[in-house]
């Protein structure tokens, strides 16, 4: 698993108007099931669920997958602030994209333990 890169996904995300914010949030979604081992949900479904209900589980989402990396890194002893509360107000303002670049960034620090 490699660490992704949170300026490339930001560009590719205004570029596509969103579109590829939908691929990222997948992908966040995956890396985060497959680092915690956690495969109650996978990135198709969480997206199905975000569109389904029109963006409310995406609220959730961000709250959910934060916690998740958070808790992750402290079981691996990484020093880390818990963003859960901070990425779910920005999701609730529809600033979903700047909670993503935050989980990414944590993702990334996650990943680069187990090298």
């Amino acid at each position: 698993m490699q660490t992704r890169n949170i300026v490339t996904n930001l560009l590719l995300t205004i570029i596509t108007c969103g579109l590829y914010g939908l691929y990222w949030m997948v992908t966040i979604t995956d890396d985060t099931a497959y680092q915690t081992e956690d495969h109650s949900i996978t990135g198709g479904t969480a997206l199905l669920l975000t569109i389904v209900t029109c963006g409310i589980y995406g609220i959730y989402w961000n709250y959910k997958m934060a916690k998740s990396i958070y808790q992750e890194m402290q079981e691996r002893g990484i020093y880390a602030s818990d963003n859960a509360v901070v990425c779910l107000i920005l999701s609730i303002f529809r600033l979903d994209i700047v909670s993503y670049c935050i989980l990414q960034g944590d993702l990334n620090r996650l990943i680069e333990s187990d090298k």
